[in-house]
C-alpha cells in the first residue's frame, strides 16, 4: 500500500480534542525520564574539562573517592573500552585528548546527587594545553565546503548567469546579515536512567526517538539491537536538542557499568546544556538580490557561513530555503564552514530554515524599500508557478492567502511606509510582515501494531515520541477515524523500544511519519477481519514510500507579521502583536496545533530580541552560560499572538492530507520583527538580536537614530 492510497473520512480529525495526557501531567503522574521508578538508584555528577583545546596530564580523584557515599570515580583511564568509536561525540572518556571545554573528561557516582556534585568538584585534572581557535569570523582563508549539507541537501546550487542577472539588475540588494549562536533550552533537560542487567542496558530516556536512541548506543557497547531497551513515554521538550544521541547517555551507561545493577540517574545541569547538548550555529549570511524596477526578481544569490566542531561535522543547511522560495531565473547558493575548537552543532528547531529565512526575508523587505513597494505586494510578485529549484509543481502552495489574510488581521492597511511615521504615546510603531516555509519530510520505516480487544476497542502501538506537542492525542485521533470508531475506544501507547519501530521526532515529520503506519494497520485490521474483528486479532501497517514526492515539490507556507514599538526615549522594544497565518494541510489537532504555532513563534520572538550565546574567545566558552544571562522571552515578553491557518486540501502528502507545523511557527518571526523595527525606526537591524544598541543606529548613515539622544 501506497503512502497516499485513500483518504482517512474526518471525524475525530480536525476536532480540537483536550490532551489525552493532560490530567496525568497536571496531576504529576505522567512520569519523565528522571522520575521512572527503579530500586535504589545512585547519582551521576560529570566533571568538564577547563580548557579548550590538549591533553590531560594528570586527574587526582582521591579526595572524591573519600566522600562518604561515592560508589565509583570515572575517568578515561577506568571507563570502559567502546567497541565503535567513529562517532567522535560519542566516544566519551575514550582517550586523555581534550577538544574543547566543558567536554567530559570524568565522572562521580555517589548514592545521593549531592554528594556525587561535591565529589565531582574535588577531582582535580592538570593538562597540557594547546593553543584554540573558538570564534567565527567569514573572512577565514580556511574556509571549506562539506560534501553535503543536514538533510543531505547539495552544499552548492547554481541556475543560470547569476554575476551577469546581477551586473545588468535596475535594483540590487546587496547585504550580509548574522544570526547569532542560540542554545536548546528545554523544561527538561537532557536527563537519562541507566541501568545493566545480565550484560543488558535499559535507559529511561528523554529523547526524541527511543529506536533512534537505540539503534546508536548498541553499537557503542557492542550490544545488539534487542539487548537495549529505550523507554520515554514523556519528554519535557526537546528542539531537537534531543533528536539525536549526546554524549550525557553515553556517560551514564559508562557509570552504570561500574555499579552493576543500580540504576544510574543523571540530570545535565542548566549551565552544563550549554556544552553537550547542541545548539544553533551562528551565521553569517552574504545575500545579493537583483530585480527589475518593478519589482520581479532576476537573480538571487546567498552566500552562508557556519560553524561546526573540529571532532565531528555538523552542516546546517542556511541557504536551501532560498533555493525554492522565490521565482528568479538565475540563483545561486553556497555553504562554507569553519572547523573550531567548539562543541558539536547540531538540530534546533527548524535548522536551516530559520536562520536563512531570517536574511531572506529582511533583505526582500530592503528590494521592497529600494523598488518602492509594498513588502506583502513584492512577495506576491515574485510567487513562482512552481518549485524554482526543481521545475515540480507544489503540491500545494497558499503563501499569497496566507500573506493576505495576514495583512488583513493585523491591519496592514494602517502602515506607513515611509519608516517613523507613526507615533503613539512617545513610542515609534511599526508594522512588519515574512513569509514562513517549511518542507514536507517524508521518513520511511516506521510500522504501528492495531490489536482489537473486548467491547470495540483497540490497542496501538508505535514507537513514537510526544515531546509535549500533542502524539498522544493526534495519533488517537487518526487511530480513531482510520478505525471509525470513537476516540474513546482507542489506547496508544508510545514511547519505548518495545512497541514497533519510529522515525524519530524531527523534521516536523512525525505525524507525517507515525500517522501513515497507524492508518495503514488500521486499514490491514478492516479488510482482514472486517468491521469487527475478534478480541485478539491484530495488522500491523508500515508508513511506506510515497511515490507522489518524485512529481511534487511539498512544503508548508506561512506569513509571519509583527507590530513593534520603540520608546523614544529609552530605545526599549516591545512587540505587542504578532499575527500568523499558515497553510500546513489538514489540521489534526486545531487546539494542539495552535499550541504548536504559538510556540513556535514565541520561539521567534526570543529569537528576535533576546537570545545569543556569547563565546569569549580567550577561554574558548559561552560565558553565559544559564538562564540567568541568556535570555528567553519570558511572559512580559510576549504580546499577543494571533494564529490561524487556511483550510487546505493536500491529497499527495500522506492518508490524512497534514503537513508539519512543529517548526513552520518559529520560521520568519525574527525577521517580520526586524522588519517591523524598521518601519518604526528608520533603522536597519541586519544583525541578530535586536538590542538596544543597535537601534540606536548611526545617523551618518542616512537612516537616524531611533531614540532621542541627550
Amino acid at each position: 500500500m501506497t503512502a497516499t492510497q485513500g483518504r482517512v473520512r474526518p471525524r475525530a480529525i480536525g476536532t480540537p480534542l483536550d490532551r489525552l495526557d493532560g490530567r496525568a501531567k497536571v496531576t504529576g503522574s505522567a512520569r519523565y525520564a528522571y522520575e521512572q521508578p527503579v530500586g535504589e538508584p545512585v547519582y551521576l555528577h560529570a566533571v568538564q574539562a577547563t580548557v579548550a583545546r590538549g591533553r590531560i596530564t594528570g586527574i587526582d580523584t582521591e579526595a572524591a573517592a573519600a566522600v562518604p557515599g561515592v560508589l565509583a570515580v570515572l575517568t578515561h583511564r577506568n571507563a570502559p573500552r567502546l567497541a565503535d568509536t567513529r562517532d567522535a561525540e560519542l566516544a566519551v572518556l575514550q582517550s586523555d585528548a581534550v577538544a574543547f571545554r566543558g567536554q567530559f573528561v570524568g565522572g562521580v557516582v555517589a548514592t545521593t546527587s549531592e554528594a556525587a556534585r561535591y565529589a565531582a568538584s574535588l577531582v582535580r585534572t592538570t593538562y597540557d594545553t594547546q593553543p584554540h581557535d573558538s570564534v567565527l569570523r567569514p573572512d577565514r582563508d580556511d574556509l571549506y565546503a562539506p560534501e553535503s549539507v543536514n538533510g543531505g541537501f547539495a552544499t552548492d546550487t547554481e541556475q543560470g548567469d547569476v554575476e551577469a542577472a546581477l551586473a545588468s539588475a535596475a535594483v540590487t540588494v546587496d547585504q550580509t546579515y548574522t544570526t547569532a549562536m542560540n542554545h536548546n533550552n528545554p523544561m527538561e533537560p537532557h536527563t537519562t536512567v541507566a541501568v545493566w542487567n545480565d550484560g543488558e542496558l535499559t535507559l529511561y530516556e528523554s529523547t526524541q526517538g527511543v529506536h533512534m536512541v537505540r539503534s546508536q548506543v548498541a553499537p557503542l557497547f557492542g550490544l545488539q539491537p534487542d539487548e537495549v531497551h529505550v523507554v520515554s513515554p514523556f519528554v519535557g521538550g526537546g528542539f531537537g536538542s534531543k533528536g539525536t544521541p549526546h554524549a550525557p547517555v553515553v556517560l551514564a551507561a559508562m557509570a552504570a557499568r561500574l555499579v552493576p545493577g543500580r540504576a544510574v540517574r543523571f540530570a545535565l545541569t542548566r549551565p552544563q546544556m550549554f556544552f553537550v547538548a547542541g545548539y544553533r550555529t551562528p551565521t553569517v549570511q552574504h545575500i545579493r538580490l537583483g530585480a527589475d524596477r518593478g519589482g520581479r526578481l532576476t537573480a538571487i544569490s546567498v552566500d552562508a557561513v557556519s560553524q561546526t566542531s573540529r571532532i565531528k561535522e555538523f552542516a546546517e543547511q542556511t541557504a536551501v530555503a532560498a533555493r525554492m522560495m522565490y521565482a528568479a531565473p538565475h540563483r545561486r547558493t553556497t555553504h562554507r564552514l569553519a572547523r573550531l575548537d567548539v562543541p558539536v552543532p547540531s538540530w534546533m528547531r527548524a535548522p536551516g530554515e530559520c536562520p536563512g529565512m531570517f536574511a531572506a526575508e529582511v533583505a526582500m523587505d530592503e528590494l521592497a524599500e529600494a523598488c518602492g513597494l509594498d513588502p506583502v505586494e513584492l512577495r506576491i510578485r515574485n510567487e513562482p508557478a512552481t518549485d524554482p529549484e526543481t521545475g515540480r509543481p507544489f503540491s500545494s502552495r497558499n503563501l499569497v492567502a496566507c500573506l493576505r489574510e495576514g495583512a488583513r488581521r493585523i491591519g496592514w492597511e494602517r502602515r506607513e511606509q515611509a519608516p517613523r511615521s507613526r507615533r503613539e504615546a512617545g513610542h515609534l510603531v511599526g508594522l512588519g510582515v515574512a513569509a514562513s516555509v517549511y518542507p514536507v519530510f517524508w521518513m520511511p520505516g516506521s510500522s504501528a501494531t492495531v490489536r482489537a480487544g473486548a467491547g470495540g476497542r483497540y490497542t496501538v502501538s508505535i514507537g513514537a515520541a510526544d515531546l509535549g506537542t500533542g502524539t498522544w492525542t493526534a495519533l488517537a485521533q487518526i487511530a480513531a477515524d482510520a478505525l471509525e470508531v470513537p476516540v474513546e475506544r482507542v489506547e496508544l501507547r508510545i514511547g519505548d523500544t518495545a512497541f514497533p519501530p519510529a522515525s524519530v521526532a524531527g523534521g516536523s515529520s512525525g505525524i507525517t511519519a507515525w500517522g501513515s503506519a497507524v492508518v495503514h494497520a488500521a486499514r490491514r485490521l478492516r479488510e482482514t477481519y472486517g468491521n469487527a474483528p475478534p478480541d485478539g486479532a491484530e495488522a500491523t501497517g508500515e508508513t511506506g514510500d510515497n511515490p507522489a514526492t518524485e512529481r511534487f515539490a511539498m512544503y508548508a507556507f506561512g506569513a509571519q507579521f509583527a507590530e513593534v514599538r520603540v520608546d523614544e526615549e529609552t530605545g526599549e522594544v516591545r512587540v505587542p502583536r504578532l499575527v500568523g497565518v499558515f497553510a500546513a494541510g489538514c489540521v489534526i489537532n486545531p487546539k494542539t496545533a495552535r499550541s504548536q504555532l504559538v510556540g513556535g513563534m514565541t520561539m521567534g520572538l526570543s529569537m528576535a530580541l533576546h537570545e545569543e550565546s556569547h563565546v569569549d574567545g580567550r577561554l574558548g566558552q559561552v560565558a553565559n552560560h544559564d538562564l540567568a544571562e541568556y535570555h528567553i522571552a519570558a511572559n512580559a515578553d510576549v504580546g499577543d499572538i494571533d494564529v490561524s491557518w487556511i483550510d487546505e486540501d493536500d491529497p499527495h502528502v500522506n492518508p490524512m492530507g497534514s503537513k508539519g507545523i512543529g517548526e513552520i511557527g518559529i520560521v520568519g518571526t525574527a525577521a517580520a520583527v526586524a522588519n517591523a523595527a524598521h518601519n518604526a525606526t528608520g533603522v536597519r537591524v541586519r544583525d541578530l538580536p535586536i538590542t538596544l544598541d543597535k537601534l540606536l543606529g548611526d545617523p551618518g548613515a542616512g537612516n537616524g537614530p531611533a531614540v532621542r539622544r541627550r
